[in-house]
């Protein structure tokens, strides 16, 4: 029951929350404290890490050991957490600016390292706390309040971006896909090494005024109608897939986790 989530995983003198209406960084959170309830983690193990932005108010919300850190360095804050205490449950929530812009270098890294950390991307194309700015992922042409005339930048795939610097677990899912995505976010938790699952929201406010996508409805119709599961594009012959994007679990290869390696070294100075 969703009032049993609240009441058991939220800090009720922190709400109302000060998202705008039809934002969908509340599902992106349900789905996050879903993936917790259904794995049955020990709140007291779990820490949850943000840095700034309209996805970063979440922690503030949420009944758990929560870190709000300076924009773009969530990543570092939680890499500096997993090493004191291995035994953390790490997770950090993020914007697609706050992760692939000024805190793409750490983003980067922690893949790299494969550190048992996973990563949910509030991704809704903008950077909407601060007034509508154009951010990695705002698609080529798109509007935003520091492109008037267009966005010429060619947008980050975060999750092929994260799969190349060497992160074993890459996913996706929308905010229409609510269900999908509670199941990833469960599957990224999972998983030892790093992991980052890449949750496509919705900004009426700014992204989608800006841009003349319509109401929060019309925006969430248009998730349901763009993306396509990983298993049924392998299906479909290329025209099929023209314009649209994947969801699902996109790469799941298990390797060794960082701070285990670590101990290993620890270890064997111990034994002289």
């Amino acid at each position: 029951m969703t009032s049993n989530l609240v009441e058991n995983y939220f800090r009720m003198d922190k709400l109302p929350h000060i998202w705008c209406p039809g934002c969908g960084h509340g599902i992106i959170t349900r789905a996050v404290i879903k993936a917790i309830d259904e794995l049955k983690l020990d709140k007291n193990k779990v820490c949850i890490v943000s840095g700034i932005g309209c996805s970063s108010r979440a922690p503030g919300y949420l009944d758990f050991n929560t870190l709000h850190t300076t924009h773009g360095r969530a990543l570092a804050f939680a890499t500096g957490l997993k090493h004191a205490n291995p035994g953390l449950e790490i997770i950090v929530i993020t914007g697609d600016g706050d992760s692939s812009a000024i805190g793409g270098n750490h983003l980067i890294h922690a893949a790299r390292r494969n550190i048992g950390i996973t990563t949910v991307v509030y991704n809704n194309n903008i950077y909407g706390m601060t007034g509508g700015q154009y951010s990695p992922t705002t698609p080529t042409g798109d509007k935003g309040t520091t492109a008037p005339y267009g966005n010429i930048d060619k947008g980050f795939d975060i999750c092929n971006l994260s799969q190349a610097a060497g992160a074993t677990y890459t996913a996706r899912a929308t905010v229409y896909h609510a269900q999908l995505l509670t199941k990833l976010i469960k599957n990224g938790i999972n998983n030892k090494g790093f992991s980052i699952i890449d949750a496509v929201s919705v900004c009426p406010t700014y992204y989608g005024r800006k841009n003349k996508k319509g109401d929060a409805v019309k925006m969430m119709e248009w998730l349901k109608e763009n993306a396509v599961n990983v298993t049924a594009a392998a299906k479909l012959p290329k025209e099929k897939l023209e314009g649209k994007f994947l969801i699902g679990e996109l790469y799941n290869n298990p390797q060794p986790e960082y701070t285990e390696e670590y101990k290993k070294i620890i270890e064997s100075f111990k034994r002289g």
